[in-house]
């Protein structure tokens, strides 16, 4: 073998060592998040009775299995309509091309063996659930502590929102793909991008943020090149990449008007959702028309008017940027993080219209628990976590499994 090898050196022992208990620390976490989540589900399931989405006599499988996973099911088993279907007033009516296909197809070929996409379904939740843990922590540990690295992982699978890494959403697997290749940007390693690309694409709705987050990276990069060169390699790897995060973030929309014969198709029928608070919701799609009708909407049912709304809303967006720019616990991220934040806010308030699953959507900002882990205090990590906790078996129980009976229009 070659001098310097990791097995005449003797590494390889040191380096299993080494990895072991980082590998070992993190699924206790992850395995210890997920038994309290599975509690709240059969507590869940036992109070979900008349009126619910789940009705009354519920088990933790019908939770496990609820809401969009059924969607992701009938992907599986029947594909994407030809036909866009409609509603009896003539427009396009909720079907399966808001939902991508990795991850459906994937959970059929797993569960195929067991004669169930269910399984399938759950196993991939969870082992990507676990991946991303596990990827997390290296990104973390780039810029923080040993300590700090790991309670960040024990929110993010403690979060309110860790029902998503054993439910039959696609969640856990697209943030899988995010954090690998967050992690790769944050190492200059950027070959394993052109395929993490498409899978994040097909995955679910969000590669277009990807894109916008190169762009702003590749900015960032060239007017900090005297305190890290960038050099041009890396500028035409980071300027292709972000080029194909946009044609790959098209593509859903041309496939579905090429299979449909409809331009439209895939717009419409996510204009068909929204039109479960907007009965009259349709016409084309406009940036950030989405999210000013829903704050006039919400802030017009709760009786304060729309323009309470939208000096709300801009404050809030304010106090994003602050704490962005110039919060110090954020700051000790590093920029790729800062960044893939921004971009991916920027996105929502783009394209999103802010109802039950704004919660749900803020989940691949998750690398920022890394900054609420930062402070060393035993008390506030013991009380991040409590209300971590708190926040999740509020969305478990009250948004996912009381469903129609709790998240009403007032």
């Amino acid at each position: 073998m070659a001098d310097g090898s990791l097995i005449e050196s003797g590494q390889v022992e040191h380096v299993a060592r080494r990895r072991l208990p980082f590998a070992l620390r993190v699924a206790l976490v992850y395995l210890s998040a997920r038994v309290v989540t599975t509690g709240f589900f059969a507590i869940a399931a036992a109070l979900a009775g008349l009126g619910t989405r789940f009705g009354p006599h519920a088990g933790i499988g019908d939770l496990l299995m609820g809401w969009d996973a059924q969607w992701y099911w009938y992907v599986a088993v029947n594909g994407y309509p030809s036909v866009l279907p409609l509603t009896d007033s003539g427009q396009v009516a909720e079907n399966q091309w808001a939902f991508l296909p990795v991850y459906p197809y994937l959970a059929q070929a797993i569960g195929a063996p067991f004669g169930s996409w269910a399984i399938g379904g759950i196993v991939i939740s969870l082992v990507a659930g676990y991946l991303a843990c596990l990827v997390l922590y290296r990104m973390l540990r780039m810029r923080l502590d040993r300590s700090a690295a790991t309670w960040g992982v024990v929110f993010f699978a403690f979060a309110p929102l860790a029902a998503v890494f054993q439910i039959g959403y696609a969640e856990s697997l697209f943030l899988l793909w995010l954090f690998l290749a967050l992690w790769l940007v944050a190492r200059r390693r950027y070959g394993w991008l052109y395929l993490l690309v498409p899978l994040m694409g097909f995955t679910r709705p969000g590669v277009l943020a990807f894109g916008l987050f190169l762009g702003l990276f590749a900015i960032h990069r060239w007017f900090t090149r005297r305190t890290e060169p960038f050099p041009v390699r890396e500028i035409v790897h980071v300027v292709a990449l972000g080029l194909w995060a946009v044609v790959v973030g098209f593509a859903w929309q041309v496939i579905a008007a090429a299979v449909t014969g409809r331009p439209d198709a895939y717009l419409a029928t996510e204009l068909a959702w929204r039109r479960n608070w907007l009965p009259d919701a349709d016409g084309d799609f406009v940036p950030l028309h989405g999210f000013l009708q829903g704050v006039a909407f919400w802030f017009g049912s709760w009786g304060m008017g729309a323009v309470t709304g939208y000096i709300a809303l801009g404050l809030l967006v304010v106090a994003i940027v602050a704490l962005l720019l110039f919060e110090p616990h954020v700051k000790r991220l590093g920029p790729e993080i800062r960044l893939w934040s921004a971009s991916y806010l920027v996105y929502l308030l783009a394209v999103f219209f802010p109802q039950s699953s704004i919660f749900r959507l803020l989940v691949p900002v998750s690398p920022l628990w890394g900054a609420a882990a930062v402070p060393r205090s035993t008390l506030w990590r013991v009380a991040v976590l409590i209300l971590s906790v708190a926040g999740q078996w509020w969305w478990i129980v009250n948004m996912y499994a009381m469903g129609n009976t709790y998240w009403q229009i007032p």
